[in-house]
């Protein structure tokens, strides 16, 4: 038990491969104790490594030896994977040990089971080893900036605040649009709409505000995928984050993350209700949950009320140095600009097809009045011109007056626009 201890303590500072090596000689030696196996299936869980748990302890696991502790945390590791087949014997093996205490919870992890097994259409994960090109692939993309400084780089000390320091790490993910689509892959591989952009200028929106503030270095993480039978597209996430997918954002992040934002995003009859949780990541622990709800004419008021509530809870304040940052009077504008700001962005970088691009004129509309007021606005507006430009796609554009910044002005010359 004490080298059980000290794997658990190369978990807490990140060295997976040190526990692993402990993990391998404690087994060799007690494979077979189900005090070990246990401890080894709960400290891999809560600190979010998954496939090691069924790597190492699956093969290992009697349940009538073992008990049903180790064939909770095996079943949920398994759930966690969507990997439904290997979780129904699993949870066949705990119903056959007849503990009345257990059904209930038993029942629970069946009836999760059966959601899956009925829910197909969802993205395939990407796990470590799923590498063969047939396969369609997720990936994550981390927007670490702002999504309109991306093509002012000569200008980022002028622009962006100094990120120095012991910062914590945040990231925004995706958010989910659980039954959002009656045939997900199909929504995958149509131009984005309202709900898909929402579900990625949300995070995006988040980040740009903490990315303002001298204690955070955060990201947005955007899903892509890439499907050799369809194309590149960007991912619609039919259920909220697993821990899977946490873990390979974590694992993706190349300073580690201190926070995970999720979410899901849901709509009906012209109500939108979003969820938000806030993850600790060194314990895989939600910390809050936050919740919105609006119509078209409540939006503003609703995603403005989010942002102070996240801000408070996170102990946000702004920073004093580079692009003054003011948040927004009209969110649900600003969150349309980010997402068509990301869009061409990827396009650019050829990470995103020019077909899934949805019309750009209503956004440059809606945009033309905040750019005058803001000077962020004003830069996004550019930027996502110059884009447009550039990939050819470019609208009739209304009319604008620029933000008096003299930063605006720098930054059209350096645009040329």
């Amino acid at each position: 038990m004490p080298r059980l201890a000290e794997a658990r303590g190369k978990l807490e500072v990140r060295d997976l491969p040190g526990a692993m090596a402990i993990y391998e000689e404690v087994l060799a030696a007690a494979g077979d104790r189900a005090d070990v196996l246990v401890t080894i299936s709960g400290d891999l869980g809560s600190s979010g490594h998954l496939l090691p748990i069924i790597e190492l302890v699956a093969p290992r696991y009697d349940a009538r030896r073992h008990g049903p502790a180790t064939g909770l945390n095996l079943l949920q590791a398994y759930l966690a994977l969507r990997q439904a087949g290997a979780a129904q014997h699993v949870l066949d093996l705990l119903f056959e040990l007849n503990r009345p205490e257990l059904e209930e919870r038993l029942y629970g992890f069946s009836n999760a089971i059966a959601d899956l097994m009925a829910a197909p259409s969802a993205p395939r994960e990407t796990l470590s080893d799923e590498t063969t090109a047939e396969v369609p692939k997720v990936a994550l993309v981390s927007i670490s900036k702002p999504i309109w400084f991306y093509g002012l780089e000569p200008m980022a000390a002028e622009l962006l605040p100094p990120k120095e320091g012991r910062l914590r790490r945040v990231a925004f993910a995706q958010l989910a649009l659980p039954g959002a689509y009656r045939d997900v892959d199909a929504a995958m591989r149509q131009p984005e709409d309202e709900l898909g952009r929402l579900s990625r200028g949300i995070p995006l929106w988040l980040a740009e505000a903490f990315y303002f503030s001298p204690h955070y270095a955060p990201i947005a993480a955007i899903g892509l995928l890439d499907d050799p039978a369809h194309g590149k597209s960007y991912v619609v996430f039919n259920t909220e984050w697993s821990t899977a997918n946490l873990q390979q954002l974590v694992d993706s992040a190349t300073d580690g993350l201190d926070y995970i934002f999720t979410g899901a995003l849901q709509h009906h009859a012209g109500d939108f209700e979003l969820l938000m949780r806030v993850f600790e990541v060194k314990k895989f622990r939600e910390r809050k949950t936050f919740t919105a709800r609006w119509t078209p004419s409540t939006a503003d008021a609703a995603l403005a009320q989010l942002h102070q509530e996240i801000s408070q809870f996170m102990e946000w304040s702004p920073e004093k140095s580079g692009l003054p940052y003011v948040p927004t009077s009209e969110p649900r504008t600003w969150l349309d600009t980010l997402g068509a700001s990301l869009s061409l962005f990827l396009s650019d970088k050829k990470l995103l097809p020019t077909a899934q691009l949805a019309p750009l004129g209503p956004v440059f509309e809606s945009t033309a009045p905040l750019v005058m007021v803001r000077p962020a606005a004003s830069l996004a507006w550019l930027t996502l011109r110059a884009r447009a430009k550039g990939l050819g796609v470019e609208p009739a554009l209304p009319d604008v007056r620029f933000s008096s910044h003299p930063l605006v002005a720098q930054v059209r010359q350096v645009l040329g626009l």
